[in-house]
């Protein structure tokens, strides 16, 4: 048990450097290309700290461990927007790009939906993992040829190098290795923490969505509260959305293309996780959008509920006494509540903005 738990340590030192190193080899590499640093989040940055759940996903599909290849990345994708998102928030408040709303987030409650769609029939087959696989291509591409147009703004992290040729190796430099750092320390930490939880008997469900999601989500957790405190606030919740899009895309695409049965959808999965999956993509619209920035206390809110969600997972795993309790409470008083307050914010915002638009037309 010893060995598990310096590997956990190991590990998390690990992508604590690694997020340091790729956060600043991100932030040249947009100032040398010309991009802005918001489409670097979405992409170098989403991505490369993605590769964990890549990783992992893969080696679960080839080896018929459905639950943990599905329950990575649904279990990813929730701890990305409550946990990281959460804590970045508590750490600064975040400024949200206009773009991210517009765009990159619709598409990522989208593709969350057809997820869903998808695995009604209990599996993701080969050819829909291949259609999500060549859907993630494209968003890429389009995310790249749209960065070169728009070119970065001389607000965004100031004018660039005046030889941004000499920056190319450095920072590229500086990514390679906080990547190769991230993915290491990723597995360091998943292979000590699934040790300790299968010797707890918990199944392989419950292990996807909260040790190996938490697990291989961490060089996310790493890489955006560091930008936020570099104030790198655009790669902080670029990093975060991307990473979304990248685990479904790419990440399951991928998994349910190479595996010979695809990737399974277990029926619990499909009843309750799938859906938080979802819902927790469109509550992203009214924080997002409603003054674009994401406050300390929205952030609070987002990272009681992944406790919540954690909690829900624990009790109801274990058949504990007091689920039922715990399911009165969030339903009848903590859902209504968050729900009346979003709604709430989302009215006074448009009321301002049809303010601001009466006062500029007159």
């Amino acid at each position: 048990m010893a060995f598990q738990w310096m590997l956990l340590a190991l590990g998390l030192a690990l992508l604590i450097v690694g997020a340091e190193l790729l956060v600043r080899g991100a932030s040249r590499l947009a100032a040398a290309a010309g991009l802005p640093s918001l489409v670097i989040g979405l992409t170098v940055v989403a991505y490369g700290t993605s590769a964990p759940e890549l990783a992992v996903s893969l080696q679960a599909g080839l080896a018929g461990s459905a639950d943990i290849a599905l329950g990575n990345v649904v279990g990813s994708n929730i701890f990305n927007v409550l946990f990281i998102l959460g804590v970045s928030a508590l750490v600064a408040p975040l400024t949200v790009a206009s773009k991210l709303v517009r765009l990159d987030l619709p598409i990522l409650v989208v593709v969350s939906a057809a997820v869903i769609v998808l695995g009604r029939d209990g599996r993701i087959g080969q050819l829909e993992g291949a259609v999500l696989a060549i859907a993630g291509i494209l968003y890429t591409v389009f995310l790249i040829r749209q960065g070169h147009r728009e070119g970065r703004p001389a607000e965004d992290g100031g004018p660039p190098p005046s030889d941004p040729g000499r920056v190319w190796p450095g920072a590229l430099a500086l990514v390679a290795v906080g990547l190769a750092l991230l993915v290491l320390g990723a597995r360091w930490l998943v292979e000590g923490a699934v040790a300790v939880a299968r010797g707890a008997g918990v199944s392989e469900l419950v292990i996807g969505l909260t040790l190996v999601a938490a697990g291989t989500s961490l060089p996310e957790v790493a890489t955006s509260v560091v930008a936020s405190l570099r104030g790198e606030r655009d790669i902080a919740v670029g990093n975060v959305v991307g990473s979304n899009l990248f685990n479904i895309l790419w990440v399951l695409g991928l998994a349910s293309a190479v595996s010979p049965a695809g990737v399974g959808v277990a029926a619990a999965a499909l009843r309750f996780d799938l859906p938080v999956m979802l819902a927790v993509a469109v509550a992203c619209l009214p924080v997002f959008f409603t003054g674009w920035v994401i406050a300390r206390w929205e952030g609070a809110l987002f990272l009681g509920y992944y406790l919540a969600y954690v909690a829900f997972l624990l009790l109801a795993s274990s058949q504990h006494a007091a689920l039922p309790v715990f399911n009165a409470v969030m339903l009848r008083f903590v859902l209504p509540l968050t729900a009346i307050t979003l709604l709430v914010l989302t009215a006074g915002w448009l009321r301002t903005l049809r303010r601001a638009r009466r006062t500029h037309g007159g």
